[in-house]
């Protein structure tokens, strides 16, 4: 090991670096990567190390059996509010932004920073996991591995907003309007990522690609990066995620959002999220 490194609270985010190759893990294995309060200023502080490191490309990846399962719902929405994003009502809108957007902007350090960033995803990128996962340059995920954000069907909305930069219109809409989850093949098929593999194959897969990558200058790779992204950002991805963010946060203080959040404290996350997900929570 050339260079490793932890950071937040119980070292959520680990950095460790072999060769040109470093490797940003989200590091709560017994909660699948759930995110945490601390959790996005970590990973920022690791993508930051990491461009500062001597890699030439970065993969990001979850430890144990998830990528990310997203916001950790023990957390934001078993506990009676007041809690980090579901305020005593009325509430105030721009208190919710200043907070979500502090964690947009820690997980878009992804995309901020000069050294390439491959996402493998070999298990559930859900919600906030999945707006951590399109931050990436690429991402390569497992064949049977799951994406998508359900908090559109209620009490969420993906700030970092990449659904559309990557899946166009209509499959933009697909997944926001329907909150569906969809599997390794059918992310690869739609577009939304590079490349899909058998489990099996995943590991190395993903390092055939980053060692091709990491052959190339770091600053040849920083200018190929900067180029794409300003591309992207020229077509407004900077105000998208303004109003994402807010819209994130009105969707947590709606009269649904807040009788699902009362839902979660009376039963439990779990139970609450199937009835959000069968579409019964509001019969």
């Amino acid at each position: 090991m050339d260079a490793s490194e932890t950071f937040g609270t119980d070292a959520e985010v680990r950095y460790e670096r072999e060769g040109r190759v470093g490797r940003v893990v989200l590091n709560r294995p017994e909660r699948y990567n759930a995110i945490t309060e601390t959790m996005p200023g970590a990973l920022r502080e690791a993508v930051a190390f990491a461009d500062a490191d001597d890699a030439r490309v970065v993969v990001l990846e979850g430890a144990g059996d998830a990528f990310c399962s997203g916001y950790d719902l023990q957390i934001f929405a078993e506990a009676e509010r007041p809690v980090p994003g579901s305020q005593e009502l009325p509430w105030d809108p721009m208190e919710d932004y200043a907070l979500m957007k502090q964690n947009t902007r820690d997980f878009m350090s992804l995309w901020r920073s000069q050294t390439p960033v491959v996402a493998k995803v070999d298990g559930p990128a859900v919600a906030g996991g999945s707006d951590i996962a399109l931050c990436a340059d690429l991402v390569v995920m497992a064949e049977d591995a799951t994406i998508g954000y359900p908090p559109a069907r209620v009490w969420g909305c993906p700030t970092t907003a990449m659904w559309v930069y990557r899946l166009g219109m209509e499959g933009a809409k697909r997944m926001l309007l329907t909150g569906d989850l969809i599997d390794g093949r059918e992310a690869e098929r739609s577009g939304l990522v590079h490349r899909a593999y058998p489990a099996a194959e995943l590991d190395a897969e993903v390092s055939r690609l980053v060692d091709r990558m990491a052959g190339v200058p770091a600053n040849q790779l920083a200018m190929g990066k900067l180029a794409v992204n300003k591309a992207v950002e020229a077509m407004g991805l900077e105000l998208t995620q303004t109003f994402a963010t807010l819209f994130d946060g009105m969707a947590r203080h709606t009269p649904e959002g807040v009788a699902f959040k009362e839902r979660c404290e009376e039963v439990g996350f779990k139970q609450a999220v199937a009835e959000r997900d069968a579409g019964t929570l509001f019969d």
